[in-house]
């Protein structure tokens, strides 16, 4: 039995949390050229991101169950994106430091005719930092890839005082209601797989 599930994204982070559902799925991430409505608020501009993601894979595919995501960090009404230089990165911590931002991270699954679309929102807030702590951080190289300059499953985990919301949604997917909106779509759950005798990862 074929499952058909892909994941329209390169990131480890999203590969690693889908491998929690143990079933076998595909990583093909999209070449979409992202069309970004500045309009748009965080929330809607995440699932917009995330369903274009999908629908460019699905395209291909169009038997499988497609996952789109994408992550927007937020503070103040403003979108603080992966950084382009160490700079950027320097300053993007000293503006996180102390304060609480939000994390929108949004997911789209395409399968055959249909589309889910949604978002999580958390609330991240971190503890003041230290001048040294920014540098030291930033010399790792752990931000440069990262919406925010951190990654909350990396050393960033050391500048949160506290979340408010889904913590899995802030590495990149909210794993637990994308695996339910999986299965209201019609993908088999790991027990039905076994039955079948496919080989699970």
């Amino acid at each position: 039995m074929k499952t058909n599930l892909i994941l329209a994204s390169a990131s480890p982070r999203r590969k690693e949390l889908l491998e929690l559902l143990q079933l076998p799925f595909e990583v093909i991430p999209s070449m979409v050229e992202e069309v970004i409505d500045e309009q748009l608020q965080p929330a809607e501009m995440v699932q917009s991101l995330a369903q274009q993601k999908a629908e460019s894979v699905a395209k291909e595919h169009q038997d499988a169950f497609v996952i789109g995501s994408d992550t927007l960090v937020v503070y103040q009404n403003q979108m603080l994106g992966k950084p382009s230089s160490e700079d950027e990165a320097k300053e993007t911590l000293k503006v996180l430091s102390g304060n609480t931002h939000e994390v929108f991270t949004g997911v789209s699954i395409v399968h055959e005719e249909k589309i889910q679309t949604f978002y999580e929102k958390t609330a991240v807030t971190f503890f003041p930092l230290e001048e040294k702590e920014i540098e030291e951080y930033v010399l790792s190289g752990e931000p440069m890839d990262k919406a925010g300059a951190y990654g909350i499953q990396g050393f960033g985990a050391l500048f949160v005082k506290e979340i408010a919301g889904d913590y899995f949604s802030v590495v990149g997917l909210p794993i637990a209601r994308t695996s339910r909106e999986l299965m209201k779509m019609g993908l088999p759950d790991k027990n039905t797989m076994l039955k079948s005798g496919t080989t699970l990862l």
